[in-house]
């Protein structure tokens, strides 16, 4: 290797070929790369500076060398293995294999995502409480909701239970959920980005259905109390509805029941009920106030009632991807 290429990473040498084969045949390279692959070659280009016409001529004759065989270039596991070996730890270049050597790759669990939620529930209620939780922590919120509800209800609380206090998962479940769904849905799990459990559970929570929720809240709550509020803290109420950014509010006001919602302001807090009358005309608004005054003194039973409802619209919007419960985090609320 000529002394003036050592020091020139991969992504330099790609974007020193591109220069040195014009504008048109790079922008035909350029098009067959992913976007990361663009942004990367193009942060390499734009710091090239001057190139000396050795270097250059060094580069394209390293890489035109790889074509010398008449067989062409041969790609496997193993001299993809050995090239990465030399460049990154052993660790990383584990992982990356695994990956690869997957059935599915990186799109694993959005696959898994796609099985039919009675398929999977029928798999799981034969399987241990651990292994339901393995899985059922890496799904959707709103997939691993619809799994739940299709459970029996002390098996679907002890996978709850496992899923708040998981901490390893074990290969040998990995091996039985990939041979016995006979799929390519998984091939290697690792919690190296762990999601809060208690949070993952109140999303899964806030895709169960009213009578769901209520029942499977109260048979988590005689198990462990302390962890049942844990997670209700975390969970979507009517008063969560000041953590919606405008546009949220906007799809969900053309959605509720106009005659539900004086009812349901009426136990609201300020905040809440002027996020409404903001997505509303002036006159609308108007009408809206005028009619949660002419209620006068109701049960806080029957505003708790029609919040539900309002809120089991926006749980039904958030499971059908119209909006996102999580945009804003919990971070933009506003004081009244």
């Amino acid at each position: 290797m000529h002394d003036e290429t050592r020091h020139l990473s991969g992504k330099q040498r790609v974007a020193i070929l591109l220069l040195a084969a014009g504008r048109e045949r790079a922008v035909k390279v350029l098009k067959q790369l992913q976007e990361d692959e663009v942004r990367d070659v193009s942060v390499a280009m734009a710091g090239l500076g001057l190139i000396s016409a050795s270097v250059v001529e060094e580069v394209c004759a390293q890489f035109t060398k790889n074509f010398e065989s008449s067989e062409g270039l041969v790609g496997t596991y193993e001299t993809t293995e050995e090239l990465l070996r030399k460049a990154l730890s052993g660790e990383q270049v584990d992982k990356i294999m695994e990956e690869i050597r997957g059935p599915a790759g990186r799109t694993m669990w959005d696959k898994l995502g796609n099985v039919q939620e009675l398929v999977l529930a029928n798999y799981l209620r034969n399987e241990y409480p651990q292994t339901a939780a393995v899985i059922l922590s890496r799904l959707q919120p709103a997939h691993a909701a619809r799994v739940l509800t299709l459970l029996p209800e002390d098996y679907a609380t002890e996978v709850m239970m496992r899923v708040l206090h998981m901490e390893t998962v074990q290969r040998e479940v990995l091996d039985s959920v990939e041979a016995t769904l006979r799929s390519e849905f998984i091939s290697s799990l690792g919690r190296s980005a762990k999601r809060d459990s208690y949070e993952l559970l109140a999303e899964v929570f806030n895709n169960f259905d009213r009578k769901t929720e209520t029942r499977l809240m109260a048979s988590m709550d005689k198990r462990n109390h302390d962890d049942m509020e844990k997670v209700k803290a975390l969970m979507f109420t009517f008063e969560d509805i000041k953590r919606l950014p405008h546009e949220a509010l906007m799809r969900i006001v053309a959605q509720v029941d106009r005659e539900k919602l004086p009812l349901a302001l009426k136990g609201a807090s300020e905040t809440v009920r002027k996020m409404f009358l903001q997505c509303m005309s002036k006159r609308a608004g108007s009408i809206l106030l005028e009619e949660i005054s002419a209620l006068g003194p109701v049960r806080v039973k029957d505003a708790d009632a029609a919040q539900v409802d309002i809120v089991t619209i926006i749980k039904n919007m958030a499971n059908a991807g119209e909006i996102d419960l999580t945009e804003n985090g919990g971070n933009d609320e506003i004081i009244p």
